[in-house]
């Protein structure tokens, strides 16, 4: 047993306070009464056992037991040596000596437990899942078992892996538990040999002209010698294939291609040979921005617009697809200066489609462009979709025009086949329904799996956030039967005194049933209520869901894109309860802008447009006698975007015979276009993970930076500045092509796309018994060969702590209070009275306290 002190520098309080206490009690304590010395030592002692308890007092005593936890490599370079491990671990577990814990950890990018620290010798279970494996981490995993158990105990941490590190620094781990007497033993894993190649370089130029050869170059890396094929493409569509005889060690191929289309291409190279261990090192891409006129994309629903004959196509390139053929991931869409939607449904893009277009429009300058249409604006079902995000008008119309009494029903599968992103995605259709309508307007959502459940009650609105809170709570439920719900909503609507009576049927099955559906539809339609429909999936009876739509006089959708089925809804809520085509002749006003040049000879009439409504900031350009804007502009991000809400055929009138129709048309594209400063900027990578990004003219006081992959989600980044106009972007994200929007305070703006490579783990090394050599010897370990010497004696002693602090601050005070007790009433106490008259006071006391006794008696009688 030994006492242990943990913050000693506590007790240099010790020295003021003797220098203290004898300056002002020194001379009494001498020549003072026994009394008085008394007193005088219990306050020595009280503040001297009140500073030793400030000072962390414990007292160790040695206990018999260890900690062996065995720390287990199982990231993706460690995959092909599992077998031989888990052997290994089995083995040494039988070996526990009766006094000894042991646990499993298993570690890449995270920490798992596999086996429990404790006193029984588990065998390893037969499922050993691995969450993150990408990466090895070996000093969050050191220091995670660090603390696994108990601290006083002594513990040998076991590491085997191949000592690859590719995230943070076990050296500096050690530095952290160097003071905990804990031993790290290491066994070096080495990877097995295989047939293993690595693309480790895929370079292309950044920049080239249309025509231009551009040459290719590649790395590939091999364990031995092989053969293979090299793939390449371009934009996913395969260009080449070439045998590759591999040498081992470094191989240097190179390639040719001649740039025929313009714009932003991607090049992917791939090495496939057979029984290659890691297949995600076999692929790399590189971006290359081949130069030419503006590209804009024109999509329609049939791939026929008007537009693309209007425009100057000398000086633009125009590219026209119908909505089926719209590009699906962001380098595709960065590969245009703009897209012009045309009397484009939503319900045929898709909100992921959407989402990319908001980001290269935000982040990266793409200007985008929406004509108007009976497919269009809100009647395309764009509300609260990134569409709308962007455009400088809200789909949602004012309360300027009048508007038809609505009831509508929406009737939603919740079977079990509905689980997951479809069922997600149909409550979100059903709450944006809810939003769109006006209290007095009659709602209700009924759920069905095989019986009906009346989610929203149906009445007037009212709470609007009820609803959206009772439609999201739905949760998926059995089987499929649609008659019942169906027949319930007719019924509930029947009677209904209103303008617009509407059934919206979704579901994913089929549905078996005695009763006949369209004779409810008929009475339905003599009650004037119609019917929509909606088939999510290949699974869905079609054929009987387009008949009962046509018999309800609504329309029928035909889902294989989920992400359509909020436009799908918004599209119908807003047909019904709003009245969004305008069709009357008029001649719009014109305000001072861009345009205005272009009617200085008069300004034509208009036939029809879609009723929006102008956001805050937005630009009106024209607008029409009430006040709805129908041409409108403004900045989102660092694109521009335009908003027509009249169309480009027949709904523009005379518009089509106007001499400045097609310089109509240019304008608004040159409006558009982005505009970015010719590579302000460089972007380069320092190491995996970081990219270093620099103003070459030192002139950016502050650097912006989005990064956004191929899916248009935005990529959480850490930003450290570096040096003016010089800053460190962290990236924590998987391999594959990112695209950087930089811009600073002066409107300079640069974008560029970058390959996340491959991260080293996937690179083929040898063990590195160097670092692991390093970590044993700093930490008392040994290097293992194998794992039978694991559970030998620790040298540290285990021991127990029991923590005195308490006790002493408790002492402290008791001796505090007996000191002021006894200088307070010790005269009255009947063994100290009768002590001291037997001991009377010396001649030489000191002559104030003899006043002051003097002085209490006389009190007291």
């Amino acid at each position: 047993m030994e006492l242990r002190i943990d913050e000693p520098l506590w007790l240099l309080l010790l020295l003021p306070m003797i220098f203290y206490l004898l300056l002002t009690g020194w001379k009494g304590f001498k020549k003072g009464s026994r009394l008085f010395r008394a007193s005088f030592i219990l306050r020595i002692l009280s503040v001297s056992i009140l500073i030793l308890a400030l000072a962390s007092p414990a007292i160790h005593q040695p206990v018999e037991g260890e900690q062996i936890i065995f720390l287990w490599d199982r990231s993706d370079s460690m995959a092909e040596a599992d077998t031989g491990i888990e052997e290994q671990l089995n083995r040494a577990m039988a070996e526990k000596e009766d006094h000894q814990s042991a646990g499993i950890f298993t570690f890449a990018e995270d920490f798992q437990s596999l086996v429990h620290l404790s006193a029984d010798s588990d065998l390893l279970p037969a499922e050993k899942p691995v969450n993150e494996s990408g990466n090895t981490d070996i000093a969050q995993a050191v220091e995670l078992a660090a603390n696994s158990g108990e601290q006083n105990v002594a513990t040998r941490i076991v590491l085997m892996s191949d000592g690859n590190e590719t995230r943070s620094s076990i050296l500096e781990s050690l530095e952290r538990i160097k003071d905990d007497r804990i031993t790290i033993d290491v066994m070096p894993v080495e990877p097995p040999v295989g047939n293993e190649a690595a693309l480790t370089e895929f370079q292309t130029p950044a920049q080239a002209f249309l025509g231009e050869e551009l040459e290719f170059s590649l790395i590939i890396e091999a364990d031995q010698e092989s053969t293979g094929e090299l793939v390449l493409s371009v934009d996913d569509t395969e260009i080449d294939r070439i045998p590759a005889q591999l040498e081992q060690g470094r191989n240097i191929l190179s390639y040719t291609y001649k740039a025929e289309s313009e714009g932003q291409l991607k090049f992917e190279a791939a090495i496939e040979i057979e029984g290659d261990a890691f297949l995600q090192n076999n692929r790399l891409t590189s971006l290359t921005e081949v130069e030419g006129p503006p590209e804009v994309l024109i999509v329609s629903g049939e791939g026929d617009s008007p537009i693309a004959d209007l425009v100057d196509q000398e000086n633009i390139q125009i590219e026209e697809t119908p909505t089926s053929g719209l590009p699906q991931n962001l380098s595709s869409i960065l590969a245009y200066d703009a897209i012009i939607f045309d009397n484009v449904s939503g319900t045929q893009v898709g909100e992921q489609t959407m989402a990319v277009i908001e980001q290269a429009v935000k982040e990266f300058g793409m200007g985008f462009m929406m004509v108007g249409g009976d497919q269009s604006f809100g009647l395309g079902g764009y509300f609260k979709t990134p569409i709308e995000e962007l455009l400088p008008v809200a789909m949602e119309v004012t309360g300027k025009h009048e508007l038809p009494s609505l009831g509508l029903l929406i009737v939603m599968d919740r079977s079990g086949s509905m689980a997951g992103q479809k069922m997600e995605l149909a409550k979100e259709a059903a709450a944006r329904s809810v939003e769109l309508l006006r209290e007095d307007d009659v709602v209700g959502v009924i759920a069905f799996d095989d019986a009906p459940w009346q989610i929203v009650p149906t009445g007037k609105l009212g709470d609007r956030q009820q609803a959206v809170d009772d439609i999201l709570s739905v949760a998926p439920g059995g089987g499929t039967e649609i008659y019942s719900s169906l027949a319930e909503a007719y019924s509930q609507l029947e009677n209904k005194d209103l303008q617009r009576k509407h059934i919206i049927l979704l579901t994913d099955g089929q549905s078996a049933s005695p009763h006949d559906p369209y004779e409810l539809i008929e009475r339905g339609v003599d009650n004037k209520i119609t019917l929509s429909t909606v088939a999510i999936g290949q699974d869905a009876d079609s054929v009987l869901l387009e008949s009962l739509a046509q018999s309800g006089n609504g329309r029928f959708y035909d889902v294989r894109d989920t992400t359509t089925i909020p436009a799908i809804l918004s599209r119908e809520t807003i047909m019904m309860s709003r009245t969004y085509i305008v069709d009357e002749p008029f001649t719009p006003l014109v305000y001072e802008s861009a345009w205005s040049p272009l009617f200085t000879d008069g300004i034509p009439q208009i036939n029809s447009y879609i009723t929006t409504t102008a956001k805050d900031t937005a630009r009106v350009v024209a607008e029409s006698e009430q006040q709805d804007p129908v041409l409108a502009e403004w900045n989102y991000g660092l694109g521009k975007t335009v908003a027509f809400t009249s169309g480009s055929g027949a709904w523009s009138g005379e518009f089509q015979n106007w001499s400045n129709w097609p310089a109509f048309w240019n304008r608004n594209i040159s409006q558009i276009l982005p505009s970015f400063t010719e590579m302000p900027f460089t972007v380069t990578r320092k190491q995996q993970g970081i990219y270093t990004i620099e103003d070459p003219s030192q002139e950016s006081a502050i650097l912006n930076v989005a990064v956004i992959n191929e899916r248009g989600e935005e990529i959480a980044i850490q930003s450290e500045p570096v040096a003016p106009g010089k800053i460190d972007v962290h990236i924590d994200e998987e391999p594959g092509l990112v695209f950087f929007s930089i811009s600073n305070e002066t409107g300079a703006a640069y974008r560029t796309g970058l390959t996340i490579p491959y991260g080293e783990e996937y690179r083929s090394k040898p063990a590195n018994t160097e670092l692991l050599t390093t970590i044993a010897e700093q930490s008392g370990g040994q290097v293992l060969e194998t794992l039978e010497p694991a559970f030998r004696e620790i040298p540290y002693r285990s021991f127990s702590v029991q923590d005195i602090r308490i006790p002493l601050i408790l002492l402290a005070m008791l001796l505090f209070f007996a000191d002021i007790t006894i200088r307070r009433f010790g005269l009255h106490l009947p063994a100290l009275s009768k002590k001291l008259n037997d001991h009377p006071l010396p001649a030489t006391a000191d002559k104030g306290i003899e006043q002051l006794l003097k002085a209490k008696r006389r009190h007291t009688k």
